[in-house]
């Protein structure tokens, strides 16, 4: 059994520590840090051994996506699990953009948060339905245009899909039978036709564009 290894990062103690009880009933997950801000989280990240961080976004100094930016600058490695309120969704564009591959609702259930541990631990992404339909209607104008006048070709539209099922360029290209370097290429210019920054951003433009289900 992989074990995930996660830090909790809110600046509200009860709720970290519902959470931490949570986490604590799966086997496999194990709390092994928390925060209170970004600031402190950033300032242990250094020392500790981590997978998977659970992030609000609304804290007092640095917020979510720039604690997240500064996070992944050290620790590219990291997956980043979003929480917000319902209501707040207007926040996650910027933690999409920033590196963010979860996405979740505070009172979500406890089987829907250990599912989106281990998507992102796997590599996937993972957005709760509820959030996503409202995300996906409030990407940027850049994001909402592109592709139209240089459309995704049929290689390309299918490498795109297997990103969005979590899969790596190196499992797409055992998957497709072509060369990691020929992935490599497509999914570079899959980023510049769509105008997405990364795999999230591809996941929401995927789906607003149906060639993906909701995940």
């Amino acid at each position: 059994m992989e074990l995930h290894k996660i830090i909790l990062v809110d600046d509200h103690s009860l709720f970290r520590n519902g959470l931490r009880g949570l986490l604590e009933r799966c086997a496999a997950c194990r709390v092994v840090g928390e925060a209170a801000s970004g600031e402190e989280f950033l300032a242990m990240l250094g020392g500790i051994d981590a997978d998977v961080v659970f992030m609000d976004f609304a804290m007092p100094g640095l917020d979510g996506a720039q604690t997240t930016e500064r996070a992944l600058a050290q620790r590219p490695d990291l997956k980043i699990i979003t929480l917000s309120m319902f209501g707040d969704e207007h926040y996650y564009q910027r933690m999409v953009e920033a590196g963010a591959r979860g996405f979740l609702l505070k009172d979500s259930p406890f089987d829907e948060v250990v599912r989106a541990v281990e998507t992102v631990h796997g590599g996937g992404t993972y957005f709760s339905e509820p959030l996503l339909g409202s995300l996906t209607g409030r990407m940027c104008s850049s994001e909402r245009s592109a592709g139209a006048d240089e459309p995704l070709s049929a290689r390309e539209t299918e490498i795109l899909v297997c990103v969005c099922r979590g899969l790596s360029n190196q499992e797409i290209a055992d998957k497709l039978f072509i060369s990691k370097r020929t992935v490599d290429k497509h999914r570079a210019n899959i980023l510049e036709k769509t105008g997405c920054r990364n795999t999230a951003s591809l996941v929401v433009y995927a789906i607003r564009q149906g060639l993906v289900d909701l995940l």
